[in-house]
């Protein structure tokens, strides 16, 4: 700490100095001039130290001094001089850097900068180098952050040292020009080498970008041979949500474009995710709807359930979508479809079962499938999963549910009301750990009052199957501290659920062998167009994440093939800052934007405004008046952050406030928009109406009260 102290104390008085005691002068070309007149050996050391001290220390104004040094040394002798200063100068910036700040940056942003790490240490170089060469930053702000990073010190600055050389040569190349006109007239100066000096500076940072792109292009395709003509235009791996609006938006766009499916149309949404669960929670909510229809008056006796004609149901509503999502739509739009296995063979062929096809572009859509733990004796327990509870013929007495997400808590319900007795497992304190604390308790309570059991800061640690049922070891997890939740359990199942997320389908496609890296969840690396390393294959979907919903993969898929057919012209970077998402429980939960957790866990200050559906008239005549509209707001102002409803059709009205945060509209317009009376969507009015409520001009409304009351008796 004493060396940091005495350091930064150093920097602070070196500052001081140049500041008080006029340093802008020494930067100048007459204090150069002056001293070159008299001895020019002194001026050339003077002026490397002063360069390698500016630099050091971050004085931005290295520009100027480079040209200074063309215009006084000439043009060989200033390359010499400015080349090594400069690289001395950032080197010791970046050792300042490092020594003050980085420990503590790795600490306090570990969890941010692991990805950032892992780039530095393979490719660290690499960067640098484009960094030096098209500088997105100023030069002093690369030499800080670098210093922030695990890149070795002797690539720093053999890098700088290579790097800035271009750009040493342009700028000293300039100031040589004009220091060798002997008169500032318009002809002295319209001369060919100054003329040419001056569109050479210019033209400099589109020059080195070309150059930078030529070189980065057979960098990353070094060893494979581009075939000079394409089987097709596109090639989409993957035939579910993002896969599907590829294609589409290919064939839209008139290009030639092939559809690669290894097992059924529609992927993961359409067989074994939103359709037939959005079935079965409408079949469950039926039930739930006649056993509460005494409070209205009405007597329907006990209902039944047939278990065989629901999940009949279940297959039907797939049958009748399928033809959205089927080979003859996409063949009718101009798509080729293919079935086979995909492996891609190199950045432009993929081998599907033997039959190589090559294309320009290629859009990987594979997807996602559930998440399997290791526990003991799970397989011998014949667990289900997302995609195979569709094969159930009888309905579980008694059902296990692992994982307390959105999937967990949709199905935990739906079967609870259909007759099975289910026990809902979490791992973590909550469940939804996503959201907030008070939308995750809501839930909870919704679930066991309809007689869910519900068991937070648990994990499974065994199976064990018998004759005539299966057992499950519950132990707390290891973040637990409830008193509740401190023994074991050991509890009788007839099946088991395994719901805690799901894995990227990104195995046996070839993308080791091309070196195409994954994050560390499995999911595909891209950049903000989705572009994998290869500019040429694009991912969109659940194999890239962050988000693993079907609107969310749909989103993705228009800038994916956008950015893949027309990305030489215009690229477009994919946007996340509006992203509803729904748990279609009952009440459902809707939200967007930020909520509570997440502002405070990037520490952004909100305003919460909240309005309880129980006042909601509309919610009342339904017998449905539970829950709440949330919203956080810029404080003081009316700017919608984000958004969350917990509440009868949640998953609808959000939308207004998608609409409303897409495209800039506060609190105030929803306030003055009219809607229909008695509707649900008056609770958006309503709790705009309580954050007008906490924002009322006291001082003007006090002056026309006054004015009204002017005239009145007393």
């Amino acid at each position: 700490m004493a060396k940091k102290i005495i350091l930064i104390t150093a920097i602070g008085g070196l500052l001081w100095a140049y500041f008080a005691f006029d340093g802008q002068r020494y930067l100048s070309l007459d204090f150069f001039r002056d001293l070159y007149a008299q001895q020019p050996l002194l001026t050339a050391g003077v002026y490397f130290a002063i360069y390698v001290i500016a630099t050091a220390i971050s004085i931005p104004g290295a520009a100027l001094l480079t040209i200074i040094g063309g215009m006084l040394f000439g043009l060989w002798t200033g390359i010499l001089l400015v080349s090594f200063a400069s690289s001395i100068g950032a080197t010791l910036a970046f050792l300042v850097s490092r020594f003050l700040l980085r420990d503590w940056v790795q600490a306090t942003f570990s969890s941010h900068l692991s990805t950032i790490n892992q780039g530095i240490e393979k490719q660290g170089g690499y960067y640098l180098f484009g960094l030096r060469l098209i500088p997105l930053f100023p030069f002093w702000m690369i030499n800080l952050v670098m210093g922030l990073t695990p890149l070795k010190t002797s690539t720093f600055y053999l890098v700088s040292q290579l790097g800035m050389l271009a750009g040493t040569f342009v700028y000293v190349n300039a100031g040589a020009s004009i220091g060798s006109i002997d008169e500032f007239s318009a002809a002295g100066i319209m001369t060919p080498g100054v003329i040419s000096s001056f569109l050479l500076l210019a033209l400099f940072p589109l020059l080195v970008r070309a150059v930078v792109n030529v070189v980065d292009r057979r960098k990353r395709y070094r060893g494979y041979k581009k075939p000079r003509k394409f089987d097709t235009n596109l090639i989409v791996i993957g035939a579910g949500s993002g896969g599907l609006v590829s294609a589409y938006i290919g064939a839209t766009l008139k290009a030639r474009v092939t559809l690669i499916e290894r097992d059924k149309m529609g992927g993961d949404c359409l067989n074994t995710g939103c359709v037939p669960s959005k079935a079965l929670i409408r079949a469950a909510k039926s039930m739930a709807d006649m056993q509460k229809a005494a409070a209205l008056g009405i007597n329907v006796g006990a209902p039944k359930v047939d278990f065989t004609r629901v999940m009949g149901r279940v297959q039907n509503v797939i049958n009748t979508i399928e033809p959205h999502d089927s080979v003859e739509r996409y063949t009718n739009l101009g798509v080729d479809c293919v079935y086979g296995n995909a492996k891609l063979i190199s950045p432009w062929v993929v081998d599907v079962d033997g039959q190589q096809i090559s294309a320009e572009k290629i859009i990987i859509a594979s997807g996602a499938r559930p998440t399997m733990p290791s526990i003991p004796g799970l397989d011998q327990v014949d667990p289900l999963t997302s995609e195979t509870l569709w094969k159930l013929e009888d309905l579980p007495k008694r059902f296990l549910i692992v994982g307390g997400g959105a999937i967990g808590c949709e199905l935990a319900q739906a079967f609870q009301r259909l007759g099975s007795q289910v026990t809902l497992v979490e791992m973590q304190a909550q469940l939804l750990p996503r959201d907030d604390q008070q939308v995750a308790s809501f839930m909870q309570q919704c679930l066991e009052s309809e007689g869910v059991r519900v068991l937070t800061n648990y994990s499974a640690e065994k199976f064990e199957s018998h004759a005539d049922h299966c057992l499950a070891e519950l132990t707390p997890s290891s973040e637990s501290s409830s008193e509740s939740s401190s023994e074991l359990v050991q509890m009788e199942f007839d099946r088991v659920l395994i719901a805690i997320g799901r894995t990227a389908n990104t195995e046996n496609l070839g993308l080791e062998a091309l070196g195409i890296p994954l994050n560390a969840n499995g999911t595909i690396t891209t950049d903000d167009y989705l572009r994998t390393c290869y500019p040429n294959i694009l991912a969109c979907g659940d194999v890239v994440g962050p988000y693993q919903l079907t609107h969310a993969a749909s989103h993705q898929a228009w800038f994916a093939a956008v950015n893949g057919l027309l990305g030489r012209f215009k690229k477009f970077r994919v946007d996340y800052r509006i992203m509803p998402q729904v748990v279609f429980t009952d009440p459902q939960i809707g939200r967007v934007g930020l909520n509570q957790r997440e502002a405070e866990q990037q520490g952004i200050v909100v305003e919460i405004t909240q309005y309880d559906l129980s006042d909601l008239d509309r919610a009342i005549a339904d017998n449905d008046a539970q829950g709440f509209i949330q919203v956080l707001t810029v404080p003081g102002k009316d700017r919608i952050l984000g958004a969350t409803i917990v509440g009868p059709q949640a998953g609808e009205l959000i939308n207004e406030f998608v609409l409303a945060m897409k495209h800039n509209l506060g609190l105030n317009k929803l306030l003055g928009t009219i809607r229909s009376y008695p509707t649900l969507s008056e609770g958006n009015r309503f709790v705009a109406g309580e954050w007008k409520r906490k924002h009322v001009p006291h001082r003007l409304l006090a002056i026309l009260q006054r004015y009204l009351g002017r005239n009145l008796k007393r």
